[in-house]
């Protein structure tokens, strides 16, 4: 017997679910959970062969968090993927406690999602936006918007229809699908954000733990627009950085 075998064997209570019981499960083809696991939004299955792998319990409640999420609230992938980074995270109870006492505190508009019932259509994106309604149905394949797809009909997240007006004002600017310029891009900005606001989360939370949290709530609140402000600065220096020094 292999040793994946014999650890397999001693832990087969739990490693009891395969691909199909993950789908009757959930409801979710199995394409789908693939790209879940490829996406980092699922962790792996124990592979006992070429073709097949067990999974646990834990997997099947994950996938229902995900489809909860998605269809429920209509978060992105990418943006489930960033709160499941977030709670992956090794915190201290007392920098949880904290983040907590923090939350309580901050404006509503800090910590309070925005409305993403799925209002329309891909079709309705592209009229309001000067995309095409391919780009759309692409962000929501990608993870990089909300919305939910029902007997193949896609519903789009109201709330991130101004990323698709971000998108046709580029184009509209010469950036076009012709010369290269797809709705993939717009992932590089959200890995860079997310991962942007995992450093400061760790930052908040390990410098800043000492104070009462209504002061902090207030610093964070203050101190937003002047990072805004920073990072738009920031890159415009870089940009200016890198022409004045090209040979």
């Amino acid at each position: 017997m292999t040793a994946t075998a014999k650890v397999l064997e001693l832990d087969e209570e739990r490693w009891c679910y395969r691909m199909k019981d993950l789908c009757e499960s959930t409801g979710l083809p199995r394409q789908a959970i693939h790209f879940y696991i490829q996406q980092g939004l699922l962790p792996p299955g124990r592979k006992t062969g070429r073709n097949m792998a067990w999974y646990t319990e834990e997997h099947i409640d994950r996938l229902h968090l995900v489809k909860r999420l998605q269809h429920e609230r209509f978060l992105p992938l990418k943006a489930i993927k960033a709160l499941f980074d977030g709670e992956d995270d090794v915190f201290s109870p007392r920098q949880h406690a904290f983040l907590e006492g923090v939350k309580e505190r901050l404006d509503a508009s800090l910590k309070t999602a925005e409305d993403r019932s799925p209002t329309l259509s891909p079709e309705e994106v592209a009229e309001k936006t000067g995309v095409d309604a391919e780009d759309v149905e692409r962000a929501f394949d990608l993870g990089l918007i909300g919305g939910e797809r029902t007997n193949g009909t896609l519903r789009v997240g109201s709330a991130d229809v101004w990323s698709f007006e971000v998108l046709g004002k580029i184009r509209s600017l010469g950036f076009t699908k012709e010369l290269g310029f797809g709705v993939e891009d717009m992932a590089f900005y959200q890995d860079l954000i997310a991962k942007l606001l995992q450093e400061e989360v760790h930052l908040i939370s390990s410098r800043l733990s000492g104070l009462p949290p209504e002061q902090v709530a207030t610093m964070i609140e203050e101190v937003l627009p002047v990072l805004d402000r920073f990072i738009m600065r920031l890159h415009a220096t870089k940009i200016r950085d890198f022409f004045a020094n090209v040979l």
